[in-house]
């Protein structure tokens, strides 16, 4: 059994490479969560492996005082556990230990993107998890976006928003209620997740991060957390009201997707896309928009392995590597 790990500053997937294990735990590192201790629980759930690849994107967590840092804490609790494992690299290539911490910096989306290119020759591959998406172009099956997240995020290749965790307030500056442009308020009220499941995109099971007030994960908790957004409370907005004020955000993060996704098109004269990750609904819906074909991971690997794509991709790539060597 191969098993691939993809640890992130919110969440630590791992999936095998057959896919017949698939683990995601709501880990949020920078409250100092007990990662080598999650790290243990995957360990005796996945069973005995045979090798385990490593993806880290939690080097970003504030927590750290530098990438490197983040980097070199999160790769130490790894061996820890798994004193044999191996960590992938932007480059394609996997390292056994964090020296070069640069290339191992944010490196799933590249995971992801070379194992859909080894069947999606030219494609966007486009991930949409709790917190970010990746918008990656695949040219004649290698990926070809900037190598950090700031380049990505210079070229649209990455939108710092996702199906869970992104601040309401930070997609809509001003709303339309009751006829009028209202401003929004930017303290932390209500997140994509409470637009989601007022809205019926995700269910409570979904809604796995924290709520913003530590309230409950119901849809009257959700709209009340989204009235807040307008400075209003359930007396002064319905429950009618606080789902279109839903649908305004959801509306823009559409929209901010559908011009990332053509910035990306254009800029590589791609046609078509592969969508992953939770959040794949949103990425349907701005490419049926868009007149864009595309095909959803979930309906080839299955919603769970789609769910943790980057941790499946690692363990794939990671035995195609060892057979390569045999």
């Amino acid at each position: 059994m191969i098993l691939g790990l993809d640890i992130g500053g919110a969440n630590t997937k791992a999936a095998s490479a057959d896919g017949g294990y698939v683990e995601s735990k709501y880990l949020p590192l920078w409250k100092g969560c007990d990662l080598e201790g999650a790290l243990e629980s995957i360990r005796r759930s996945a069973g005995p492996a045979e090798a385990v690849g490593v993806a880290i994107t939690g080097e970003l967590a504030d927590c750290y005082g530098s990438k490197k840092e983040g980097v070199e804490h999160i790769a130490g609790k790894v061996k820890k556990v798994f004193p044999d494992a191996v960590f992938y690299g932007t480059d394609g290539k996997f390292y056994t230990d964090a020296g070069e911490y640069r290339l191992l910096s944010a490196a799933n989306w590249s995971a992801s993107a070379r194992l859909i290119g080894s069947v999606h020759r030219d494609a966007i591959f486009i991930d949409i998890g709790s917190t970010t998406t990746d918008i990656i172009p695949i040219v004649e099956g290698v990926p070809v976006a900037g190598k950090t997240d700031f380049e990505r995020l210079s070229r649209g290749e990455l939108i710092y928003a996702g199906a869970l965790r992104t601040n309401v307030a930070a997609l809509l500056q001003r709303a339309e209620f009751r006829g009028k442009p209202v401003r929004t308020s930017s303290e932390l009220f209500a997140i994509t997740g409470d637009v989601n499941l007022l809205l019926g995109n995700i269910t409570v099971e979904d809604y796995t991060c924290d709520t913003p007030d530590g309230g409950p994960k119901s849809k009257e908790a959700a709209a009340l957390r989204l009235a807040r957004v307008l400075c209003c409370d359930l007396e002064e907005m319905t429950m009618a009201e606080a789902a279109e004020l839903a649908r305004q955000a959801y509306r823009r993060q559409v929209d901010d997707l559908k011009d990332g996704i053509s910035e990306v098109a254009l800029r590589h004269g791609l046609r078509r896309a592969v969508v992953c990750g939770m959040g794949d609904f949103i990425g349907r819906d701005a490419l049926a928009e868009l007149g864009m074909p595309f095909t959803l991971a979930s309906t080839i690997y299955g919603k769970p392995v789609s769910r943790v794509f980057p941790a499946f991709a690692v363990a794939r790539l990671l035995y195609d590597c060892l057979q390569k060597g045999r």
